[in-house]
């Protein structure tokens, strides 16, 4: 048998079920693995002694119908978890337990997962390198000088370097996908209302959703089975006939129409990542698809229309962290004073910036001009893809404009920064589906991805896509592990 710690979600699975290996075998390899592995910053809070535990317990009373059975797994510190920290990679939530649990993380446990710890993310998701986080920066797997994206940066930096098997992360603009790409992993956003918002710390709450971040598709199509449900507690949740996501998955898709939108050839645009689409386009016509031209024509306002919407939901949602019920206080001379000198000295720079920009654009005399325009631009991108949607079954397009960047080369530069996302934000901006699976290398041998796009509730299709598309890269990385420690 390979080394635990190189089985995938799935071979996971299937060897705990049929008694090969045991709940305690997998959970102390991989808590011995992530206790090595400190110089990546990847955890903020470890529950290594009573991941321990409740693998012992599992393996007592083994229940094998689970999906996950006694599987162990860190997740991002977005996820409320009862009587577990949960800070949000906030200074204002770092003495926060929640008494309470998110409806997703419910999800894992009720089918067998264990926690193995929450990992670190930029501050309250508002980042794309990790580096907003009040517990400092992540570390890349990949190279000790990378950024491993974000925000879901922790999760990504985790899985790439094998401390869990699988994770999951939330995505805003692209933060389950952009890490993923950067760190040569796979990552699917779900549309928006397949998985329940409720007890993730809010960001952007018609933007936001949980999602599956796996070392393959088919582990993604499993953890996605698990994790989607229709949930009373969120009135955003979807009611829908969920398909068994994994048992269904297929690699046949011949005759499926395939479409290319020419605005998402950016200027500037590397001759890798051109390469790397078309090649990509190559793949699909190897599998049996078609491809077609398609046209997004209001794409390109999809970058300022987010940084308009988010922020102003960011403004709104923050409001409630203000040291009176929880979290972390500075005392004042007064109210007032406590409120001020509670949210300047509880905030990290980025999420001030966000927050600021959004009373902004909600301000009297800003609404109308820019909330509101944001929002009538919004519908339209939503309208572009509706139009496609009738003309192909998927999209295909670059995960991201480049590969990872070094550690504090756009951290003064927010616009640059910002610009990670402009293949990303348009999916979450009309609550699609989108999946970045790991297509190639640049010239310095560091990771790329290339993302699928789906239709509302069409996550089997883009699964299936990404499946067969996954077969035919057959992606290889040789990671050194250069940051454990013995």
């Amino acid at each position: 048998m390979s080394n635990i710690i190189d089985l995938s979600l799935s071979e996971l699975v299937s060897n705990i079920k049929n008694k090969k290996l045991s709940s305690h075998d997998v959970t102390s390899e991989y808590v011995k693995r992530s206790k090595k592995s400190k110089n990546l910053n990847t955890y903020i809070e470890e529950t290594f002694e009573a991941a321990l535990k409740k693998a012992k317990e599992f393996d007592s009373k083994p229940d094998l119908n689970k999906k996950l059975p006694g599987i162990p797994m860190a997740i991002k510190d977005l996820f409320c978890t009862k009587n577990v920290k949960t800070t949000a990679s906030s200074k204002i939530l770092n003495n926060f337990i929640p008494t309470y649990e998110s409806t997703v993380t419910q999800n894992l446990w009720n089918d067998g997962a264990i926690l193995l710890g929450k990992l670190n993310c930029d501050e309250f998701a508002m980042g794309s390198s990790n580096e907003t986080s009040y517990f400092g920066n992540v570390i890349s797997p990949i190279d000790k000088d990378l950024v491993p994206g974000g925000s879901s940066g922790g999760s990504a930096s985790a899985l790439a370097a094998k401390l869990t098997p699988a994770t999951i992360g939330t995505d805003t603009g692209g933060s389950i996908r952009q890490p993923a790409s950067f760190t040569g992993t796979v990552g699917l956003k779900p549309t928006y209302g397949s998985c329940s918002r409720y007890g993730i710390v809010a960001f952007a709450s018609s933007l936001d959703q949980a999602g599956p971040m796996t070392r393959n598709v088919n582990d993604a199509a499993l953890l996605l089975e698990v994790m989607s449900s229709f949930d009373n507690k969120d009135s955003t949740s979807v009611d829908f006939k969920r398909p068994m996501y994994s048992k269904d998955l297929s690699k046949d898709i011949k005759g499926k129409k395939i479409g290319i939108p020419k605005e998402y050839r950016v200027d500037g645009m590397s001759e890798e990542i051109e390469k790397l689409w078309e090649d990509g386009k190559n793949y699909l016509k190897d599998c049996g698809a078609e491809i077609i031209d398609v046209s997004l024509p209001h794409t390109k306002f999809a970058l300022p229309t987010y940084y308009i919407v988010a922020p102003a939901e960011a403004s709104s949602n923050l409001a409630r962290y203000d040291g009176v019920k929880y979290g972390f206080r500075t005392e004042g001379n007064n109210l007032i004073d406590m409120y001020e000198k509670t949210r300047s000295a509880g905030f990290g720079d980025e999420v001030k910036r966000r927050i600021m920009i959004g009373t902004y654009v909600l301000s009297s005399g800003y609404y109308d001009a820019y909330y509101l325009k944001a929002q009538k631009v919004r519908r339209l991108i939503k309208n572009d893809f509706n139009n496609i949607f009738q003309k192909v079954d998927a999209i295909l397009t670059p995960s991201t404009p480049s590969s990872a960047f070094k550690i504090g080369d756009k951290s003064n530069d927010p616009v640059s920064m910002y610009l990670n996302d402009i293949f990303t934000v348009p999916v979450n901006l009309a609550g699609l589906p989108g999946i970045s699976i790991p297509a190639g290398l640049d010239k310095k041998g560091y990771p790329l991805g290339l993302q699928i796009i789906g239709k509302s509730f069409d996550e089997q299709n883009i699964l299936n896509i990404a499946y067969s598309m996954e077969d035919k890269i057959n992606f290889k990385f040789n990671l050194k592990e250069w940051w454990m420690n013995d």
